[in-house]
């Protein structure tokens, strides 16, 4: 896939994703809830978009690592968010390129944590079982997947729809171990149908 339709996405405006800020359901869990994950971890933010989760996760205290394919996103994510702050790192290069990946030091096994919020969406769902090997590829052992997904059920995409039964099922199958999997609190309006997550690798 080619980001050229992403890039010219963020130029015209057209990133309907976008809240303008984190999604209020990864906020609410990662500040007050005694079951999500604490710092210090270095955490990778695959489709980072403009950045607001991965900021969120460097003021909590996280070494945080947002990765997009589009180089229109990075570079609106680094307007808003700044660059050079050691716990915060933008990165322009597709998950799919592991060449690329290491290149940039995303060596395997070199998180403790990935945060998922409307890059699974984002991507074909023929290309998600590629996406699961990708993050457990990068995860060390006992590492943890914290996601948003939106489970809606309307044909077409992106944004691609999920089964939530289904999918709790593909990323146990993945080796990842349900922690939190629930319908997601406080979701935007127009996100209807969002779950919760938490997995351990």
């Amino acid at each position: 896939m080619s980001a050229t339709p992403w890039d010219e996405r963020y130029r015209d405006g057209r990133d309907g994703w976008e809240l303008g800020h984190p999604a209020p359901p990864l906020e609410a869990f990662l500040r007050s809830d005694r079951r999500a994950p604490q710092p210090p971890a270095r955490v990778l933010v695959p489709g980072c978009g403009r950045g607001h989760e991965a900021a969120l996760l460097a003021e909590l205290g996280f070494a945080v690592v947002g990765l997009d394919f589009s180089r229109e996103a990075i570079q609106r994510a680094r307007q808003l968010h700044g660059e050079g702050r050691a716990a915060l790192r933008w990165i322009q290069a597709d998950l799919f390129d592991q060449p690329a990946l290491d290149a940039a030091g995303l060596q395997p096994a070199s998180f403790q944590g990935v945060l998922e919020h409307t890059c699974f969406c984002a991507i074909d769902p023929a290309e998600r079982q590629t996406y699961l090997q990708a993050v457990m590829r990068l995860l060390a052992p006992g590492g943890w997947l914290l996601g948003l997904f939106w489970c809606h059920q309307r044909p077409g995409g992106p944004p691609w729809g999920s089964d939530a039964d289904a999918l709790a099922q593909q990323l146990s199958a993945a080796g990842l171990q349900q922690c939190v999997w629930e319908p997601a609190q406080g979701s935007a309006p127009e996100r209807d149908n969002e779950w919760l997550g938490l997995w351990r690798r």
